[in-house]
């Protein structure tokens, strides 16, 4: 009888080990999604901040393209690291590390909103300092509206982010509900 039940638990721990890593897996999955939409954008803005800059006449237009290509340069540095790292990490953590690994995403896309806010208000801030600077009004205004765009970008990039991973999180729940 105690060799069933010891049988039994161990089928159990092996199941949900490997629940665990499928769980892991997905969440690196949804990762490498990410850091690839946050790579094209990057890209595109990139490819069309950089032909702008080349060719506005605007002083004002050529400052926008000009702060979304220099923005764009760290988004696309943020994103191919980002998805290496989410391709090539191990899928096999333990329960204790799954909930760690998965609050830390959460708590870090949360920080990443409020800056986003912050970098939204810079934005405006800029357009409020060209009233008071002919001189800079244009760079002001461009630079601006560069924050200002990229700014709204990310802030919803992450809290999409954090929703998609959130929703997918709610599934650690069972495992440790499975565990008492």
């Amino acid at each position: 009888m105690k060799l069933i039940f010891f049988t039994l638990f161990l089928a159990t721990i092996a199941v949900q080990a490997q629940d665990l890593n499928a769980f892991n897996q997905a969440r690196l999955k949804r990762d490498q999604g990410l850091m690839l939409s946050l790579g094209t954008w990057a890209v595109g803005n990139i490819t069309a901040g950089s032909i702008g800059w080349a060719t506005a006449q605007e002083p004002e237009l050529k400052a926008f393209h000009q702060m979304n290509v220099m923005w764009n340069t760290v988004n696309l540095g943020l994103a191919i690291p980002g998805y290496i790292r989410a391709r090539n990490t191990k899928a096999v953590l333990t329960l204790s590390q799954t909930l760690s690994e998965q609050q830390k995403t959460e708590r870090i896309l949360l920080f990443n909103s409020g800056l986003d806010i912050a970098y939204m208000t810079a934005g405006f801030l800029l357009r409020s300092m060209a009233l008071n600077n002919q001189a800079k009004a244009a760079q002001f205004n461009g630079f601006g509206n560069g924050l200002i765009l990229q700014g709204s970008f990310l802030f919803a990039f992450d809290l999409t982010a954090f929703a998609i991973h959130h929703r997918h999180g709610k599934q650690v729940l069972r495992f440790i509900e499975g565990r008492e």
